[in-house]
């Protein structure tokens, strides 16, 4: 019994999906190819933590290799044996030559060799990690911090707010907003049911600066009657996605967004944050120090 407890406990694989986490219990948590998806979700400052860590753990392994042989290096420079060793092997791993230090025995040779080799591996791996991770394209998207309940044009609306952060146009993109809530089922229980809400536009050819999404509450929308109280008891869940194409690197890109009931303002509208310069030229000017600010309607 415990060791189908430790084994059960071994394959809990945490998985975070915007405000909820989950547990897969029985997963296979660990394949070879997953190193590679690992080191690229990983922060920057993380990322160099572990190249540092690989670096200096595989120059004291082979500095630990030569110091087996007190005669495997020749012209050492310090009184330190293992010290000398270390930074011999930084000279091999780097593949920067031999100056000074260099290899005297078979032995030294055949530990220096396989060094070289791992050292040619190792630069051309963090090589392709480091441009992979620099040419990543990344959708600089803000949404806003609410979602907002109020009437538009006399209608009831969920109103939600997204600002394109690039100093350039996104091209192509698409909108969407998911409702996702716990429903009764007949026979007990309930059921989590996902809907997607229709959208006043859900597509467009250029995406320049800040707009609003626009989900009409009718009696066709799932929404319909809802309260503050009844998306609190069905575990309201929304789910906001942005895709469209980066024209700079030619490249899709995505990102999106969760918000809970706890998350909704009824009543409340975004505050305008567009206004117009007079003169010849038509310009507008976009506050995005607004962009997450309502007012009561």
């Amino acid at each position: 019994m415990h060791d189908r407890l430790r084994h059960s406990r071994s394959r809990e694989v945490f998985v975070r999906s915007g405000q909820v986490e989950f547990v897969k219990v029985g997963a296979d948590t660990w394949k070879w190819r997953d190193v590679y998806r690992w080191l690229l979700s990983l922060r920057w400052p993380q990322f160099a933590a572990f190249v540092a860590l690989v670096y200096v753990g595989l120059n004291l392994l082979f500095a630990l290799f030569y110091s087996f042989d007190p005669k495997s290096v020749a012209g050492t420079t310090t009184s330190q044996w293992f010290l000398d060793c270390f930074f011999f092997s930084v000279q091999t791993l780097a593949t920067v030559g031999y100056g000074h230090m260099y290899p005297q025995t078979i032995y030294g040779h055949i530990v220096s060799t396989v060094e070289i080799m791992t050292g040619v591996f190792l630069l051309a791996v963090m090589t392709g990690l480091i441009f992979v991770r620099f040419s990543r394209p990344i959708a600089r998207v803000v949404f806003s911090r609410s979602m907002v309940i109020a009437p538009l044009n006399g209608k009831p609306t969920l109103m939600v707010r997204v600002g394109n952060e690039n100093h350039h146009s996104m091209v192509e993109a698409k909108f969407r907003i998911m409702y996702s809530r716990d429903q009764n089922l007949i026979e007990g229980g309930d059921f989590r049911y996902f809907y997607d809400l229709k959208l006043h536009f859900d597509q467009l050819t250029v995406f320049p600066a800040a707009l609003t999404l626009r989900h009409e509450i009718d009696q066709q929308s799932p929404l319909h009657g809802a309260t503050l109280e009844s998306l609190e008891a069905e575990r309201a869940l929304f789910f906001v996605s942005v895709v469209g194409i980066d024209p700079v690197i030619a490249a899709e890109v995505q990102t999106q967004k969760d918000y809970s009931w706890r998350d909704l303002r009824f009543g409340h509208r975004f505050v305008e944050i567009y206004r117009e310069s007079q003169g010849k030229r038509r310009r507008l000017t976009v506050d995005y120090g607004r962009l997450h600010d309502t007012e009561p309607v």
